[in-house]
Order: C-alpha cells, then sequence, then structure tokens
C-alpha cells in the first residue's frame, strides 16, 4: 500500500512533469496577447473556463490513454521508455535553449474581444494552454502509476488528478492576473525558473525511463528457462 509519502513524492512527480509543458507563465503572456485590453472581469471569467478545460482535457487523457495503449498492444514499461526519453528531450532543450520564451502565438488564430468566448477551448485551451507534449507527458504518467496493485494504482492516479487541480488553479491565477504579472516580473526572471524546472524534467524523464528499462529486464529475466 502507498504510504502518504509516497503519495506526496508520486504528486510531486507529476506537478513537475507537467509544469514546464503547460508553461502557465509563459501561456498567459500568449493569452495577454490573444484577449488584449479587456476588463479585469473578463480575465477571471476566461480564466475560470480554460482551467475547468485544462482539468477536463487532462482527465480524458488520463482515462482514454490506457485503453489506445491496450489497443495497440504497447506495454507500460515501453510507454516509461519512450516517454521518459520524450520528458528529458524536452528539458535538455528547454535547458540549452539560448533565449527561453513562452509558445508563439503565431501558430492560433488572434481572438478579437467580441467573440473571444467562442475561443476559450480553441485556441486558447488548446494548443496555448494544453498541446501536444502535454499528451505525451500525460500518459507517460498514467504508465508510470499503474504499475502496482488495484489499490496502489488508484492511488497514485488520484496524486496525478490532484497535480492537475493545483496545475489547474496555477492557470487559473496566471491567466487571471495576467496584466497585472507580466508588469511585475521581469523576462530574465521568468527565464530562470524556466531552467532551474527544464533541469528538473531532465532528470524526471531520466529517473521513468530508467524505471521503464528495469521493469523491461525483470520481464526479460523472468522468460528464462
Amino acid at each position: 500500500m502507498l504510504t502518504p509519502p509516497a503519495l506526496v513524492k508520486f504528486f510531486v512527480l507529476a506537478f513537475s512533469a507537467l509544469l514546464p509543458v503547460v508553461n502557465p507563465l509563459g501561456s498567459a503572456l500568449v493569452f495577454l496577447g490573444l484577449v488584449g485590453n479587456a476588463p479585469t472581469l473578463v480575465y477571471r471569467q476566461l480564466a475560470g473556463k480554460i482551467a475547468l478545460y485544462t482539468v477536463l482535457f487532462f482527465l480524458v487523457v488520463e482515462l482514454v490513454g490506457t485503453a489506445l495503449l491496450a489497443f495497440f498492444g504497447i506495454s507500460l514499461p515501453v510507454v516509461q521508455v519512450a516517454g521518459g526519453l520524450v520528458l528529458a528531450s524536452m528539458g535538455w532543450s528547454l535547458l540549452n535553449q539560448r533565449d527561453p520564451a513562452p509558445r508563439a502565438a503565431t501558430d492560433v488564430v488572434p481572438a478579437a474581444y467580441g467573440d473571444i468566448n467562442e475561443k476559450v477551448f480553441y485556441p486558447l485551451t488548446f494548443p496555448v494552454t494544453v498541446d501536444p507534449a502535454c499528451i505525451v507527458v500525460m500518459l507517460t504518467l498514467s504508465a508510470h502509476a499503474s504499475t502496482k496493485t488495484l489499490a496502489e494504482n488508484i492511488l497514485s492516479h488520484s496524486a496525478i488528478l490532484a497535480a492537475v487541480l493545483v496545475l489547474s488553479l496555477l492557470v487559473f491565477f496566471c491567466y487571471g492576473y495576467a496584466p497585472c504579472i507580466t508588469r511585475h516580473i521581469p523576462p530574465q526572471t521568468a527565464h530562470g525558473i524556466l531552467r532551474i524546472i527544464a533541469f528538473v524534467l531532465l532528470c524526471i524523464g531520466v529517473q521513468i525511463s530508467w524505471n521503464g528499462i528495469q521493469s523491461l529486464i525483470r520481464i526479460v529475466m523472468s522468460m528464462k528457462p
């Protein structure tokens, strides 16, 4: 049975892996540019809807992702190895980026203030807040949490959900107060924070890949006569 410290560690693992790819602070800059000069109430309302859609998006990936893996016959250790390598690659790229920047808004349709509510899911939730990289990370975390007994799997997946909820609250705060935050945080500070998070993401990716490799080694050893 998972102990409370183990649950806390799994929560920290999920939150640390999802934070760099969601990047609430960087995405808030794009969000600010898309919404433009709008009243504070509009920012808060949009932030609440986007935070809700973010939770639902990750929940769908969590529920459907395992079924997709089973459909294609992909084992969980393989997902751990591949997903861990992807996470490590993301962390390495961010760590060596000369001038880290938030997601560019060139690939999304600019939103006018009059019809901004019609664009809550696309592009404000996907891909500005949650992009395809988040799907890869969520699948990896789901695979990493599904390697024990049923009771332990439920607890570990609950820890992932808790991390998603906290991350969504952070999205709500960054988006709802985007005009104020962008005026008080220097770009150099944001870049420094991103570098630290990138190193943590690199380490998390290597650790998840190593766990998958260990599982594959145990499978191979058990097949020997």
